[in-house]
């Protein structure tokens, strides 16, 4: 990756697909191999002045065979009501290329022996799903729990991809959880930080990923830390700011 001052990723915009009528998927295409780690962010620049972060959706070798660093994937919620997404989804539509600063993040994936709690907030399941990738990638028998947390059904926009995952890896286990539930709903429901805590009672033993909003991310911490979860073993880029 050429470095300048800023670390700019020059990148081809190869295709904007729609995953549901507010979540697109982003497919970019880098100029030169990106070296990063699952689980860090880059930032699409706006302007000089202006770069705005996004989580990297895919592990640096995808678990389906491509080649590393030849693609990067970002999961982009973004509606007119939301000018900060919204504004970088619009300049992506009306350009070829587009210049990223990174990658960054802190939180990025820690190989390690303990079994795996990835748990995400709507979009922030692009940073979990980088994540899980690496994860089957390099230890496929792994214990894994993943818990995704949407408002409404039509959110998850993964469903299939997930399901299949469950069924190829033994120790992979895929909760949803809706917010507002219909009756037809089987799930769990309710806030996704809350039906983790009713599935597992004892955390201390996990090592935690989280996604999401910052004020989940702070319940999550200090939940978690009461249901003896060792700080260290907590992970997002949320906890750089709380």
């Amino acid at each position: 990756m050429s470095h300048t001052a800023r670390s700019l990723i020059n990148c081809t915009i190869e295709q904007i697909k729609p995953l549901t009528p507010v979540v697109y998927e982003i497919t970019l295409a880098p100029d030169e191999p990106v070296d990063f780690v699952a689980g860090q962010y880059v930032k699409v620049v706006m302007s000089d002045t202006d770069a705005r972060p996004f989580s990297i959706a895919n592990a640096p070798q995808r678990y389906n065979g491509a080649k590393p660093g030849n693609h990067l994937f970002l999961q982009i919620g973004a509606q007119p009501d939301n000018p900060y997404a919204w504004e970088v989804l619009e300049k992506l539509r009306a350009q070829d290329s587009v210049q990223l600063d990174g990658p960054h993040g802190n939180a990025a994936y820690q190989p390690s022996l303990r079994p795996l709690l990835l748990i995400a907030g709507g979009t922030g399941f692009s940073y979990v799903y980088a994540i899980l990738q690496q994860a089957l990638l390099q230890d496929p028998d792994r214990q894994i729990e993943l818990f995704w947390g949407v408002r409404h059904i039509d959110d998850f926009y993964c469903l299939d991809d997930l399901n299949a995952l469950s069924e190829q890896y033994s120790g992979f286990r895929f909760s949803p959880v809706l917010e507002n539930a219909t009756t037809e709903w089987q799930g769990l429901t309710g806030w996704v930080h809350t039906a983790v805590m009713t599935e597992i009672s004892d955390l201390s033993g996990f090592d935690v990923y989280v996604a999401g909003r910052f004020e989940m991310a702070k319940v999550v911490r200090d939940d978690f830390g009461a249901r003896g979860l060792p700080a260290s073993q907590l992970f997002g880029d949320a906890y750089d700011y709380l």
